[in-house]
């Protein structure tokens, strides 16, 4: 398609505000409080009661049975697409399989802490307490997975080294599946191939009963799925025999729809949606894991649109998508205390991609590519995030939709650069089609849809503690233990080199322990809890005989992230330029300095913040520093692989981790005092940057993001003035274009003033719907944990 036809097909769908089914449908949403629902840990704990003499892919696949046989179910007013993840709109499931120890020690609390709170009965808390606890005790995947990892790794994991809690506790998520494929052939298409690939299957190798059984699991699992569509038709017909003349037909159309697809191919927009929305749905009541991402929907869903639009018209199409959305921001999951520092407000990161090239490489923008976009304007919500692929040739008007849609504050697009992450996903071993069509996964993370088991968001991985311990010569200051290896003390580091030799020494151990343990967890997510319903829309895990968690997938990877960019490259950056370039201070007296939490050392620690050189001002000296210190750790990441024969790629980002994990690193080189924050994905330091966002973008661009090809993030903070206009969309569009131009992976804006922050920290209720983005996620900033609001107002302010 060319641009001179995309601009054409664009103009005609550009801007259709929310319908008043919309507004209705939104405003509702917005009473809902997040509850705790028992009904399918009850259900899943009788499930595995009846089956202990199965195996596990048919026990997973019997317990999905049971689940969507016997949950609730209910169509709300106005609802055209239908589906309901709990007994009550916005609430969450609980998943004791994957662990629940905390879940059980936290239940008095959940109503009572300060961010995503979550009402729970005491009806609901008898439930779990003597119908589900007592039975997963000693049993749950968390436990199996902590008894494969050695006391090294869980020592650096309690010292705040690193955290594999994402996967550790939940479902491991993270993915796309084939929604096209789905689309086209229905669930029952994908019974048929498990079918015939069981046909060619040999009764007497062993190796083909384990394929037998997985390739049962799909099937029990895809009929369940269509059996609970069929529930959704018979309450449709329910209540269409007491509707109204109008709501009556909507409700028997549902009914039909709901009878045909997902078991079958889907025709229109609407069976479209529905389609992909049971799918979406399901996927998320079989496993706890977040970021199951739609990805390309502009270019799935195109064909179902094209043989509709003129049938539904401009309108009705963008209202289908707008309620679709808002059924994406009711999905939820309930985390420990401690994730929920790092995944403040309720995110699920079902991210959405459009534009960007398709498999040829020509412009893939279409009419739905802007629908999507104005969908995100419309409900104006924190989730599904929505995300814009750019590239050399994406056209004029989809830059400045996309920019247009940035300035309303929601924190959405992010914006990905095909120039860059089209040649990272090549150096992994993707095909050259395959990399095109890429999509993003939760925050940052490529991968392409319904081929790929990516284990993004495997790891946290603070770089600034292992600084820390190389400072220390292993010893933690704030654990008051030994916990990394000796490499000298501060009093034998002669040159910067030695200090360089330290860090790396102490870099090669802890990675080590990390992939360690991130290989427990995966091994441990392999036995105890396959995935036959999402496997069976994963190639080639039916062709293979195993699920995704076994190494089904084509492309197989593990993504731990580094935190802590800014403050490694700043702090090495100081003691180069004050303790050996300049000996202003040697480093035995910068460290005891540190050691007091700079007490009585005020005047060295101003000189740190302004004096040294500083990430994110397109410095050289600093920058040069940070891509060094950063390579160490991606250079470390690469060496290790995964068990379904995979290998490790890094990332650097930290979703909101880098809030709790700065709680335990003590004051660093760069001036940062005790238990603060430490600096945002690859964004300099808050306040550090002071050259402007071209000068950021520039020191940025200088880290290898194609080797860091898990995802790169970096956060900008604009004022709303600064954007004001036509001058300011072709701003933000400058600046967007030049970080990309120099290399850089990923970039996002909050369009919101320091002030309109402060305002709602102090006066909650008068900002219930206020969007912020937070790191690859966006959410509503009343909900969010005062110290993530705190780091996300400390951002510095930049005037375009």
């Amino acid at each position: 398609m060319s641009q001179k036809q995309t601009v054409q097909i664009n103009s005609a769908v550009a801007d259709h505000g929310p319908s008043d089914r919309v507004e209705q449908v939104k405003a509702r949403f917005l009473t809902y409080t997040p509850e705790v629902c028992p009904e399918r840990a009850r259900l899943i704990t009788e499930s595995y009661k009846e089956t202990e003499a199965l195996p596990m892919h048919l026990r997973r696949a019997k317990a999905l049975e049971k689940v969507l046989a016997g949950m609730s179910i209910f169509i709300e007013d106005d609802e055209l697409i239908v589906g309901n993840q709990c007994s009550k709109p916005r609430s969450t499931p609980i998943f004791p399989e994957f662990s629940c120890q905390w879940l059980e020690d936290e239940l008095d609390r959940l109503a009572k802490r300060q961010a995503d709170v979550f009402l729970i009965s005491e009806e609901t808390k008898a439930i779990l307490r003597d119908e589900v606890f007592p039975y997963w005790a000693g049993k749950t995947n968390q436990e199996y997975a902590t008894s494969l990892m050695t006391p090294e790794a869980l020592d650096a994991q309690g010292a705040g080294v690193f955290t594999v809690g994402n996967y550790y506790f939940n479902g491991v998520g993270h993915i796309s599946v084939d929604y096209k494929k789905v689309l086209e052939k229905g669930l029952e298409g994908i019974v048929a191939e498990a079918d015939a690939a069981k046909a060619s299957l040999d009764c007497a190798d062993p190796e083909d009963m384990k394929k037998r059984q997985f390739l049962d699991a799909v099937i029990i699992s895809n009929k369940a799925v269509i059996a609970f569509a069929n529930r959704f038709a018979d309450e449709a017909e329910r209540l269409a025999a007491g509707a109204d003349a109008a709501r009556k037909a909507e409700l028997l159309e549902v009914a039909r729809i709901c009878r045909k697809v997902p078991a079958q191919p889907a025709e229109g927009l609407q069976e479209a949606l529905q389609s992909f929305w049971f799918v979406q749905l399901v996927i998320q009541i079989e496993s706890n894991g977040h970021s199951i991402s739609p990805m390309r929907m502009d270019q799935y869903l195109y064909p179902y649109y094209a043989a509709d639009k003129e049938n539904l018209g401009a309108e009705k199409v963008q209202e289908l998508m707008d309620l679709l959305w808002i059924k994406m921001a009711g999905i939820n999951k309930v985390r420990d205390e401690n994730s929920t520092q790092a995944f403040g407000g309720y995110p699920m990161f079902q991210n959405i991609i459009v534009g960007g090239v398709d498999r040829h490489g020509e412009d893939a923008t279409n009419e739905l590519s802007l629908v999507m976009m104005q969908a995100t304007a419309n409900t104006a919500l924190y989730a599904p995030s929505l995300s814009v692929r750019i590239h050399e040739g994406t056209p004029t008007l989809f830059w400045k939709k996309a920019a247009e849609v940035a300035r309303l504050g929601l924190g959405m697009p992010a914006w990905y650069n095909d120039r860059v992450i089209v040649p990272a996903l090549l150096s992994r071993g993707l095909s050259l089609e395959d990399a095109r069509d890429y999509g993003i996964i939760g925050c940052v993370e490529p991968q392409v849809g319904g081929k790929t088991e990516g284990w993004h968001d495997a790891a946290f991985f603070s770089m600034s503690k292992v600084l820390e311990l190389a400072l220390n010569n292993g010893y933690d200051p704030m654990g008051k233990a030994q916990l990394g290896p000796q490499t000298g003390s501060v009093e034998d580091f002669k040159t910067f080199d030695d200090v360089v030799a330290a860090y790396q020494k102490q870099m090669e151990y802890f990675v080590k322990l990390l992939c360690h343990s991130d290989n427990a967890v995966d091994l441990a997510h392999a036995k105890n809890v396959p995935l036959p319903f999402l496997s069976g829309m994963v190639e080639d895990c039916i062709g293979r005989g195993k699920s995704v968690q076994e190494g089904g997938a084509i492309y197989n990877f593990t993504g731990p992230q580094g935190v802590g960019v800014a403050n490694v490259g700043d702090s090495l950056a100081a003691i180069k330029k004050f303790c050996f370039d300049e000996q202003v201070v040697s480093l035995p007296e910068l460290k005891a300095a540190m050691d007091k939490d700079f007490e009585g050392a005020e005047e060295l620690r101003q000189m740190l913040v302004n004096r040294a050189p500083k990430y994110g001002n397109d410095d050289d000296y600093a920058d040069e520093v940070a891509v060094m210190a950063t390579d160490i750790y991606c250079a470390e990441v690469e060496k290790y692989r995964n068990p379904r024969k995979g290998i490790f790629q890094p990332g650097l980002y930290p979703v909101s981790a880098n809030v709790p994990l700065g709680s335990v690193v003590a004051a660093t080189p760069d001036g940062r005092k005790c238990g603060q924050p430490l600096a945002d994905g690859v964004s300099p330091q808050g306040g550090f940057d002071v050259s402007g966002p071209t000068a950021t973008v520039c020191s940025v661009a200088k880290l290898d993001h194609t080797v860091a090809s898990n995802g790169t993030l970096l956060n900008q903070k604009f004022s709303p003035d600064s954007l004001a206009g036509e001058d300011g969309l072709q701003k933000l569009i400058a600046v967007t274009d030049t970080f990309f131009k120099r290399g850089g992976f990923h970039v996002q804006y909050n369009v919101v003033s320091r002030k309109v922050l402060e305002d709602a920290q102090a006066n909650p209720d008068n900002y219930r719907g206020l969007v912020v983005r937070v790191a690859g996620y966006s959410a509503f900033f009343t909900v969010l944990d005062k110290s993530i609001q705190n780091d996300i107002i400390s951002r510095t302010e930049q005037v375009a």
